[in-house]
């Protein structure tokens, strides 16, 4: 199994290697496949379709011009196709993202609708109790009194003058209006009610239809990443020797270990020096730092202040009025995500509007979300354990986002819940 650190070696050497027109095409192809270098995903065994020369192959071409000019063309013949599997793997990758986003948000719009449906059917439950209950207490009074037919009865046989009987039959037609008032309004409560909860319950039914699109949506997701994340390992594993090869033949050059090497100390000294300069950005003015650890094991995702929360609103980029399922942080592009709290990573890859987004399963129906990372920024595969704090992206602004920071979601049994809350009663201030 190859490791992702000699996965970025050899990219990495690739480039050093072919330093003309070649090395800036490498340099765009491994920037355009980088949606999960990051991934940390293992290498497969073999190279199932194709034959790759060895460098015994190269070396004995080069003093053979025809023998040189049909290596030549193999090489490159290789190299388009590991690039052409590599696109579409990626393409796939992506459109299946796109599907799992769009089912999810179908899901968290249509799950915070029937809460409210049901919230209203509740409610409505409680005015017909009341009301039935009035109909009930001016029943037994009349049953008290004898009802109407005693009331009837007790002015026949004591009618009073003709003032009073008057006044008598009026206060009857009072009464027994305001009796059918009363019964009218609790059959018309209790039948808002039944119509409420009858409605609430064809919503449910239909979330569960809906949850599992989400589910279905979300493995062939991970299927499409992990065949993505297999064809840029066996790129990796491949263009640089390939690229290498070909620079040999083409310009006669002969690169060594040792150049290698010194192009990876430049690539790490580089890294070194950005990720310090990130370090200097995004601490929020309010709320906990990243980094810090609670009591409770949790730690905030990144630095950044809140700049968009829960609830419904209006898609900065689509315009569609939709659930915004998480918390915004406006982080600096660059600076790092860290793993809320412990758990196992259970999407790495694209998703649609959320760009490329990272969820972790933390036990017990609980999971948190990570969007718009930037390209190549994933530092982390599906199945890998992570632990509170660990780095496992990087900000960015990919997807539907209007400019760097980072989508935080919690989640509780599958339905979105709004961090600010969840994470402060977890000790962290957003």
């Amino acid at each position: 199994m190859t490791s992702s650190r000699t996965l970025r070696h050899r990219a990495s050497s690739a480039l050093a290697v072919h330093r003309g027109t070649h090395g800036a095409r490498v340099a765009a192809a491994l920037a355009a496949v980088a949606l999960l270098v990051g991934a940390g995903v293992a290498s497969p065994q073999a190279a199932h379709a194709a034959d790759y020369p060895s460098w015994a192959d190269v070396q004995a071409a080069r003093g053979d011009t025809t023998a040189k000019q049909g290596e030549i063309d193999t090489l490159q013949a290789l190299l388009t196709q590991l690039d052409a599997d590599l696109d579409a793997k990626n393409e796939d990758a992506r459109q299946k993202g796109d599907a799992l986003q769009a089912a999810q948000t179908a899901y968290d719009d249509a799950q915070f609708r029937t809460a409210q449906l049901q919230a209203q059917a509740d409610d409505a439950a409680k005015v017909a109790a009341a009301s039935e209950e009035r109909a009930g207490q001016l029943a037994a009074q009349l049953g008290r009194s004898g009802g109407n037919d005693g009331i009837s009865s007790s002015l026949i046989a004591d009618p009073g003058d003709a003032g009073q009987l008057l006044y008598k039959l009026g206060a009857m037609s009072k009464l027994t209006e305001q009796a059918d008032g009363i019964y009218s309004q609790a059959t018309q409560d209790r039948n808002t009610a039944q119509s409420l909860s009858d409605q609430a319950a064809v919503a449910a039914a239909a979330l569960e239809e809906l949850a599992d699109e989400a589910r279905v949506a979300l493995a062939a997701a991970n299927e499409a990443a992990q065949a993505a994340a297999d064809a840029l390992a066996e790129q990796e594993d491949n263009k640089a020797r390939l690229e290498a090869q070909l620079a040999i033949l083409q310009q006669d050059l002969q690169t060594t270990e040792a150049e290698f090497q010194a192009g990876e100390e430049a690539r790490k000294a580089a890294e070194a020096a950005a990720a310090a300069e990130a370090a200097k950005y995004g601490s929020p003015t309010n709320g906990t730092p990243a980094g810090v650890i609670s009591s409770a094991g949790w730690t905030r995702p990144s630095g950044g202040n809140v700049v968009s929360g829960f609830g419904m609103r209006v898609n900065p980029v689509t315009h569609a009025y939709v659930l915004h399922a998480g918390t915004d942080l406006a982080a600096a592009c660059g600076t790092p995500i860290f793993a809320a709290t412990a758990g196992t990573v259970s999407y790495a890859g694209w998703m649609g509007g959320y760009g490329n987004f990272v969820q972790i399963d933390h036990g017990g129906g609980v999971s948190t979300g990570y969007g718009h990372q930037v390209n190549g920024g994933i530092m982390v595969s599906v199945g890998q354990r992570v632990e509170v704090g660990q780095r496992i992206g990087t900000v960015g602004s990919t997807g539907n986002s209007t400019g760097c920071h980072l989508h935080f979601e919690t989640r509780q049994g599958g339905v979105a819940a709004d961090p600010v809350p969840f994470m402060s009663a977890r000790g962290i201030r957003l």
